[in-house]
């Protein structure tokens, strides 16, 4: 099954978890064994964590490419306020090296080249980081910055995944 089927029978498999009045986010970027998740590679990040945190449930669908045993290959997207971006990147640049995942944060530009501008209006800086270790510790340490609204790291909010691959369906909930 190509990955366009792993999305479709994974999709297939979670509608049982569905019932009326449910609130339904779409996707993820990667997902770990311990169900953190790297979030917001499409710029919705903060209205994705708010949807997230407001969610009574939170179960994620992905093809096994999603799957990883660590956060970090996918870039971490870190939303930003404009103002003071200089300083914000250097403040994430440190905390990411201080949480043992170092790498460069690039700012997000649309196909124009210019700033991407998320829908809350704020510009993206996506963190290179290649393995992310601890990452509540890293999602602890960005919360702390100012100028940065959020980050893409959902740790701790989800409590199933729906993981399809080319063969079958599995599904992994939070012990």
């Amino acid at each position: 099954m190509d990955v366009a089927g792993q999305k479709r029978a994974a999709a297939a498999y979670a509608l049982e978890f569905v019932r009326p009045g449910m609130r339904l986010g779409l996707g993820t970027d990667e997902i770990a064994p311990d169900l953190s998740l790297i979030k917001g590679g499409g710029g919705a990040l903060l209205r994705e964590k708010i949807v997230a945190s407001a969610s009574a449930r939170l179960v994620i669908i992905a093809d096994e490419s999603k799957w990883v045993s660590a956060l970090g290959r996918f870039p971490l997207p870190i939303e930003v306020v404009p103002f003071g971006l200089a300083a914000t990147r250097r403040a994430i640049e440190t905390a990411t090296a201080a949480a043992g995942c170092p790498g460069p944060a690039l700012l997000r530009r649309s196909k124009d080249g210019h700033a991407f501008v998320t829908d809350s209006g704020h510009w993206i800086l996506d963190a290179a980081l290649q393995r992310i270790s601890d990452p509540r510790a890293l999602a602890d340490r960005l919360a702390a910055i100012a100028g940065v609204v959020e980050h893409g790291l959902f740790v701790g909010l989800t409590q199933a995944a729906v993981i399809a691959n080319s063969s079958d369906v599995r599904i992994i909930e939070r012990a």
